[in-house]
């Protein structure tokens, strides 16, 4: 399979100027299944738009590991961290007083091996196994949604622990 050329989009800033936009940390979990790449999407607890798992970033973890941290909270997901970031979106977060708070999230992928029944957001949220496509179709932000359609785990490196 031919790997095509990732287009890339311009970022949303909102107009926001450098100094009032934050970072977040964004896991995209993962499995192959009889040659089928799926991934495993979220719904925010807010709105219950489909997402994928991501935080800020912790002092002392390195992206990957905070990613990991996020998918384990919010998802119930134990796996393989990769520290490769396949790409970046934006997005407004919505925080007190109905306040937007303009964000740009650095995509880092998980491999899954464990999927917990109970973990500490179980109650606050649904999770969904889809396509690539699919899970493009569902989520709001344009850039994550050509990371999603873009995602091929064939060319991903593992962290070395």
């Amino acid at each position: 399979m031919k790997l095509r050329p990732v287009k890339q989009l311009p970022i949303s800033t909102g107009g926001a100027a450098k100094r009032d936009l934050r970072t977040q940390f964004a896991a995209l979990c993962y499995r192959v299944l009889n040659d089928n790449v799926q991934v495993l999407m979220i719904t925010s607890r807010g709105t219950k738009r489909w997402i994928v798992p991501k935080g800020w970033p912790m002092d002392g973890l390195t992206p990957a590991q905070a990613v990991a941290q996020e998918a384990w909270e919010e998802a119930g997901v134990r796996g393989r961290t990769y520290d490769q970031c396949l790409g970046v979106y934006s997005y407004g977060k919505t925080i007190e007083d109905n306040d937007t708070l303009n964000c740009v999230a650095l995509v880092y992928p998980i491999k899954v091996k464990t999927l917990a029944k109970s973990y500490p957001e179980a109650k606050e949220r649904r999770r969904k196994w889809m396509n690539p496509a699919k899970a493009a179709e569902k989520v709001d932000e344009p850039e994550l949604a050509q990371i999603l359609r873009g995602f091929d785990p064939r060319v991903l490196k593992p962290v070395r622990t």
